[in-house]
């Protein structure tokens, strides 16, 4: 007898349709074969569905031949999501469900020994799959149910049990679909744990981060060992825009295949903040492995990538990151697949001025020679350096800025100016597409909206030749021009913007070399 029901995998973060087939056939013992490219942990269902059955009060067929087809079977299959519709298919062989179909129901879900259901990557994909189907019902462990629920139009039924999901079947009339207000959970994660005004001094630091923002320009932190880099870059979420609904599904669609969402969250409210070990690996920070999975870029998307102490970081490895930087998306290809992942994320990196990391440090000795320092800042790449528009000196606190009683402004307020700058670039580039901030600007639009005066044009050339700017600072300082003048809410860049703008290239000037 042949039985069928629907499930779901994953191709990168998109999910696509498979339906099980079981079939039970006469047999001198009890076989039990899974066809349809499927890798080892599917493989490794068998004995999962075998004792789930047994342990939850049905029979297991024997002895007969289980054959279970995933189709499309030239589409490798992966995970322990399947576990859930083969038992279901068994009992379905068995008349259990008394004939009835299961073409409108997606099921999802890996089995214990026991037969109560554990949770699986992806829900929150497949039930945008289902309803782009036209599939109204999707059945889903309980523990992903709040993550699938997000989607309208899709009923999801949150199953524990494998006896339940039988239930579920028979009566469906019984049963209650999980609901969630989607914008009310996204306000309650919207939650950080950190704020600007922890941090005591560091005024200049702490501006340079409020223009990184509101440009979305990626930023490089310089300083010694204890300023403050990483307690820094922890808050910058805290001052980004606040996540919209669309990129708050976005990510947790990324997170979910990742399988790093928490089971009681269900939607990623705050912007992502990962900050990766300096031993990573490419595959690790961009993505990979034989089926692919997303890396620290894609974790990233929508929020902040912080990279410590950059040049410990192999050269091969933040190579790699060219290609998301400038594009906002990852391509791996593999040979028999090809997947995307989006990485449109704001680079935040720190590093110690020399090897010692006290370099120009008043009150420490450096004990760097010049061609010491020189070898240590050129592990970045010119190439990767042309993609972070702000070098920031981050000085070692005074000890009356530490001990002060007066903190510094909280995140809620720096955020406000943040959002009306960035208002005003999403009016600018209305007409454009994937440009939403002045960081992406292109030569030709830069040419556009960065038009200075000639008393302005004299001080920049004055800058780019004294300082000894490198070439690639030019458009960097206009970009920055752009939205120090965004912030200040002036139509045009004025000298003062691109006096603040020339401070933040430390690592072009000459005195590095």
């Amino acid at each position: 007898m042949l039985y069928k029901s629907l499930s779901a995998a994953v191709y990168g973060i998109d999910a696509y349709l498979v339906q099980v087939e079981v079939d039970i056939g006469p047999g001198a013992q009890s076989l039990f074969n899974v066809v349809g490219l499927p890798d080892v942990a599917v493989k490794e269902s068998r004995e999962r569905v075998r004792a789930a059955l047994k342990n939850s009060g049905f029979d297991f067929p024997s002895p007969q031949t289980v054959t279970v087809n995933l189709a499309p079977a030239d589409i490798r299959k992966e995970g322990s999501a399947f576990d859930l519709p083969m038992a279901l298919g068994i009992l379905g062989c068995q008349g259990t469900f008394f004939g009835k179909p299961l073409d409108n129901f997606i099921f999802l879900g890996e089995l214990s020994l026991d037969g109560s259901v554990r949770p699986v990557r992806g829900a929150l994909s497949a039930a945008l799959a289902a309803r782009e189907r036209g599939i109204r019902s999707l059945a889903v462990p309980e523990a992903n149910a709040k993550e699938a629920a997000v989607v309208e139009g899709v009923d999801v039924y949150a199953v524990r049990s494998l006896p339940q999901a039988v239930d579920l079947i028979n009566a469906p009339e019984s049963a209650v679909p999980v609901r969630v207000d989607a914008a009310k959970m996204l306000d309650e994660a919207a939650l950080y744990a950190v704020d600007m005004h922890d941090v005591r001094g560091q005024q200049s630091a702490k501006r340079a981060l409020e223009v990184a923002c509101a440009g979305s320009h990626n930023i490089l932190l310089i300083g010694p060992p204890g300023a403050g880099k990483t307690m820094l870059a922890k808050r910058i979420p805290t001052i980004l825009p606040p996540m919209s609904l669309e990129e708050a599904i976005e990510t947790t669609r990324i997170h979910s295949v990742a399988g790093v969402l928490e089971d009681s969250r269900g939607l990623v409210g705050t912007r992502p903040y990962r900050a990766p070990h300096h031993t990573i690996s490419d595959a690790g920070l961009i993505g990979g492995g034989a089926v692919p999975r997303p890396g620290e870029v894609s974790l990233s998307h929508h929020g902040v990538l912080f990279l410590d102490e950059l040049p410990e970081f192999e050269r091969n490895v933040l190579e790699v990151m060219r290609q998301p930087l400038e594009d906002g998306v990852v391509n791996i290809a593999r040979a028999a697949i090809s997947v995307t992942f989006p990485s449109r994320f704001m680079l935040v990196a720190a590093m110690n001025p020399c090897p010692c990391g006290f370099f120009g440090d008043p009150t420490r000795e450096c004990h760097c020679s010049p061609p010491q320092i020189q070898r240590y800042v050129s592990k970045i790449s010119g190439p990767l350096l042309d993609r972070i528009d702000i070098h920031i000196e981050v000085p070692a606190v005074k000890y009356k800025e530490l001990r002060g009683g007066q903190s510094g402004e909280n995140s809620a307020a720096v955020r406000e100016r943040v959002l009306r700058a960035r208002r005003v670039q999403l009016e600018r580039y209305a007409a454009e597409k994937k440009i939403f901030a002045n960081a992406q600007m292109p030569p030709k639009l830069i040419r556009q909206h960065c038009a200075i005066s000639a008393e302005a044009e004299k001080m920049l050339e004055n800058a780019i030749t004294r300082l000894g700017l490198s070439a690639r600072a030019h458009d960097r300082i206009l970009k920055v021009s752009r939205t120090i003048a965004d912030l200040d809410a002036a139509p045009n860049i004025e000298t003062k913007h691109l006096y603040e703008a020339v401070q933040y290239r430390s690592l072009d000037r000459s005195y590095w070399a």
